[in-house]
């Protein structure tokens, strides 16, 4: 069965279920897939037992929900659908950065791998989103950067942006509005004690941008800059 043979629904439970565990070690509950996905407790369970019918899931009740190797290359196809269609959004038709989320979860169900496989050729084999969030390569290989989340970043300390998350559209315009990007280097500033903001300086800016929990647990950096990409 491939992945066009799915249900979009299925498809998307797919593609939270891999989310949840990309760039975090806790386990995927049928509460945090609820949150995620915006539907109830009942539904998700729902869908849960007939995603362990066709064996894309291991799923004991009440415990942890994991992919099978074959809901994981199934999750990984949607996924780089979703990311490479959020860079052509950006890329070639000029969407801002906070518009192609949901842009790109109505185009994924649509389009077929051949077309996906051009888009990726056209755009010159991209290996993440605008979002920094890496894109599967077609075989299935994805390389996650090594970042941590800003919060946890010692200061002071200097750090580039590798990846922001893409769950508020607010806060992306907010970041934006700041030169917050991917790519962007970091100062790490000591915050007031006993605060949970952080406070960087965003390359030269003269003024510190202070980020509250919300804001500095939704962007992910390396500690160390690398070289500048071209």
């Amino acid at each position: 069965m491939s992945v066009d043979e799915i249900s979009p629904g299925m498809q998307n439970y797919l593609k939270v279920i891999w989310g949840l565990q990309e760039w975090s070690d806790a386990p995927v509950s049928n509460s945090a897939i609820a949150e995620a996905a915006g539907v109830r407790l009942s539904t998700v369970s729902d869908a849960l037992r007939k995603l362990s019918d066709l064996e894309f899931i291991g799923h004991a009740r009440y415990g942890d929900v994991t992919l099978t190797e074959l809901g994981r290359e199934h999750a990984v196809s949607m996924i780089r659908r979703h990311r490479l269609l959020e860079t052509f959004l950006v890329q070639m038709l000029g969407y801002e950065w906070d518009e192609v989320h949901e842009e790109a979860d109505r185009l994924e169900h649509a389009v077929s791998d051949e077309l996906i496989n051009r888009v990726d050729r056209v755009l010159g084999y991209p290996t993440r989103d605008p979002h920094g969030d890496p894109i599967p390569s077609a075989d299935g290989r994805v390389h996650r950067p090594d970042a941590v989340i800003l919060a946890e970043a010692p200061a002071p300390c200097r750090v580039r942006v590798e990846r922001i998350s893409d769950a508020d559209n607010e806060m992306l315009q907010y970041f934006a509005s700041r030169g917050l990007v991917v790519d962007a280097e970091l100062e790490v500033l000591p915050g007031e004690p006993y605060s949970e903001t952080v406070t960087v300086r965003v390359g030269a800016a003269a003024v510190p941008v202070s980020l509250g929990p919300a804001a500095a647990a939704s962007v992910w950096v390396s500690l160390e800059p690398a070289p500048s990409r071209t």
